[in-house]
């Protein structure tokens, strides 16, 4: 198997020779990887990926697409962002040397194992059948209209008290999904197929790349979190459908754009200990007064108030992990975060980069009497130390908040 192994948004040193099948499949894998005619040779060209990261597996090439920042790092901002009161407790020990895919089922199989290891959850599941007795209450609308006057077999429903149920479908479905996947681990490849013997009385559901169903947790079944969690992960960011002519293949594939976006909202309303309708991510403004325009902060802070009633944000921000590229696209996010504000009707708002993408800073607008203030956040200390800059943040977000009430504090 011919392999690649690329690092997002840099260019791969040489060119690639790709036939037109794998070309087609490539462009069609989700990957979002510039290809480039290569100007030295016919049938070769030059690959650039994008923010995501992950593995593309079309026919024999192999292209494993790295992150910039080390993947044990990665697998903290996931982890943190599924749970953010145990990450220490749902952390995994990961090889610096592993791919993000493989990283991945490591953590996923870990805490399946963990979670099952008293045997899976049972829960009720609401039933209709037709059976030779009487379970449950009878469906006499069903029973006249199927079997008219005769007795048997009776339209029943009931709660069956089953291993059949959700959560353990989605943890059956991703052990699938990842049998179907190319793991270079051996290791992993074992850990996934010791798994499905444990699923065999739970029924296969299909689900598709962002539909997947909304997961809510109690105290019985806290302990599935972090393997449900991570199957939603593999669900959601993988696809075993890739076509080009009579080359197919498969894709698990993260938008690292995602990934910090997601973390920085979780971690910083833990930060300021707001709950869920104060602080609120891509929560809707509009811009114009029609209401046509419609704008999405990644994070806002509101009055404890309800929505409905003419309330505005308290404060807005935005997270970047990759700053625009290209001519026009220089000074794009703060054009992004001047218009959150004005739709806000806000002196101020917070655009956090990834370190390295942009240069902290203050923006005093012109005529309009805001300031866009720049932030950034490095990924690539320990994650205590991570945390600790996320602190930072909140003090700085609190205070510009309520400027009476919190010292100004760096």
């Amino acid at each position: 198997m011919r392999r690649l192994e690329l690092q997002e948004h840099r260019p791969y040193p040489r060119s690639v020779f790709l036939d037109k099948d794998e070309l087609r499949a490539l462009t069609a894998s989700g990957a979002h990887i510039q290809v480039m005619p290569s100007a030295d040779e016919d049938g070769a060209y030059i690959l650039r990926p994008s923010s995501y990261v992950g593995a593309v597996n079309i026919g024999d090439l192999a292209v494993v697409i790295r992150p910039k920042i080390p993947i044990d790092r990665v697998m903290f901002l996931i982890t943190y962002s599924m749970d953010p009161r145990h990450w220490r407790k749902n952390s995994v020990e990961l090889a610096r040397n592993d791919g993000i895919l493989e990283a991945i089922v490591f953590a996923f199989t870990h805490h399946t194992r963990q979670a099952i290891h008293r045997g899976l959850l049972r829960g009720y599941r609401w039933e209709e059948d037709a059976l030779n007795t009487v379970r449950g209450r009878i469906r006499f609308g069903d029973q006249v209209q199927r079997h008219f006057d005769i007795p048997l077999p009776v339209e029943v429903a009931f709660d069956e008290f089953t291993e059949d149920i959700e959560k353990n479908r989605l943890l059956k479905a991703a052990i699938e999904r990842l049998g179907h996947t190319f793991i270079r681990s051996r290791v992993a490849r074992q850990e996934v197929r010791r798994l499905r013997p444990s699923f065999s009385a739970v029924g296969l559901g299909s689900y598709q790349r962002g539909g997947l169903p909304e997961v809510h947790y109690t105290r019985l079944d806290e302990h599935y979190r972090p393997a449900v969690e991570l199957a939603r992960l593999i669900l959601d960011n993988s696809s075993l459908e890739l076509q080009g002519g009579e080359v197919t293949g498969a894709a698990f594939l993260i938008d690292m754009n995602k990934v910090f976006e997601r973390f920085l909202y979780i971690a910083l309303g833990e930060s300021l200990g707001l709950p869920d309708r104060q602080w609120r991510h891509e929560e809707g403004l509009t811009l114009d007064e029609q209401g046509r325009i419609g704008m999405k902060p990644d994070f806002s802070w509101w009055p404890s108030v309800g929505t409905g009633d003419g309330s505005m944000p308290l404060f807005v921000g935005d997270a970047k992990y990759k700053k625009p590229e290209g001519e026009g696209f220089e000074h794009a996010d703060i054009y992004q975060m001047l218009a959150y504000c004005t739709a806000a009707d806000l002196p101020s708002g917070t655009l956090v980069y990834a370190a390295g993408e942009g240069e902290p800073g203050i923006h005093k607008v012109r005529h309009a009497d805001r300031t866009i203030e720049v932030e950034t956040l490095n990924l690539e200390g320990s994650p205590e130390a991570i945390l600790k800059e996320v602190s930072r943040l909140a003090r700085r977000v609190r205070a510009r908040t309520f400027p009476s009430l919190a010292p100004f504090t760096i």
